[in-house]
């Protein structure tokens, strides 16, 4: 007789109440924070910060691939089944065969789909995994303000029907990168994915807008939300009640408080 106590395993997401939509996550969880608030800090260098990040996004996946990866039931020998016919584990997996494609957006994103990459070589067939590379960069005018982006190289190997395709990138700013990266992927690479999902540490209210409008179909999660320019009035409300009002770019869009370009910060290198 089978035991059905794991033929429908509950998952609840833990993440902060908003008003941008019900496509964007807002993880809440008090050690990720504290992790993210320590590679944020003045003062903290390599190694310490590939190491935070590392960790930060460890989890991340994990709570992405519980939140959203389809299961399947299995029926598993245990090394008990050589004594008693009762050793056999019955219930949820992640299922083995769902097509996965990480895209690795150079170069804050490298080290985040990396991690994600092996990850998922861990969890799922590591036939269905693959991971994608594109080269961004920002697009500033004279004083240094960003204006758009560009794409500079990609290296994409294949088709993405029926994959979920994450897109790990630590920073979302403005959007523009990671709204132009997608629009490759719809507009250029053959087959429909069954969900597209991007992975930040952290988000300010425009990248929100941004991608919210462009890609309303896109899943986010973030685990922290950075407003820290907004208006006094702003301040202790839910996030997006007057999202109108909020900013979290500076003048140049870099993120306040933010924790600096993690391009930079990651690669030791500051241009």
């Amino acid at each position: 007789m089978r035991d059905t106590l794991y033929a429908n395993v509950p998952f609840q997401l833990n993440e902060m109440t908003h008003h941008y939509g019900r496509n964007v996550h807002l993880v809440g969880n008090p050690f990720l924070l504290s992790q993210l608030a320590t590679l944020c800090a003045k003062g903290v260098i390599q190694p310490q910060i590939n190491r935070l990040v590392e960790t930060l996004y460890v989890d991340l996946v994990k709570t992405v691939v519980n939140a959203e990866f389809p299961r399947k039931m299995v029926s598993l020998p245990t090394r008990m089944i050589d004594y008693t016919p009762q050793g056999l584990y019955q219930g949820e997996v992640i299922d083995p065969q769902v097509r996965v494609v990480t895209v690795n957006i150079a170069r804050a994103g490298t080290l985040p789909s990396q991690v994600t990459y092996d990850l998922l070589n861990a969890t799922v067939d590591p036939t269905v995994v693959r991971q994608d590379h594109i080269i961004m960069s920002r697009m500033i005018d004279a004083a240094e303000s960003v204006v758009g982006s560009q794409i500079g190289g990609a290296k994409i190997g294949g088709d993405v029907d029926d994959a979920i395709v994450l897109f790990p990138d630590p920073m979302g700013a403005t959007g523009g990168s990671l709204s132009t990266a997608i629009t490759l992927y719809k507009e250029k690479v053959p087959g429909t994915p069954r969900r597209i999902i991007t992975l930040n540490l952290i988000v300010t209210p425009e990248y929100l807008r941004k991608m919210t409008t462009d890609h309303p179909d896109v899943i986010i999660y973030a685990l922290r939300l950075d407003r820290g320019l907004s208006p006094p009035e702003v301040f202790g409300t839910a996030p997006g009640a007057l999202w109108e009002k909020e900013r979290g770019l500076d003048d140049r869009q870099y993120i306040v408080p933010g924790g600096g370009g993690f391009g930079e910060i990651m690669n030791n290198a500051y241009v």
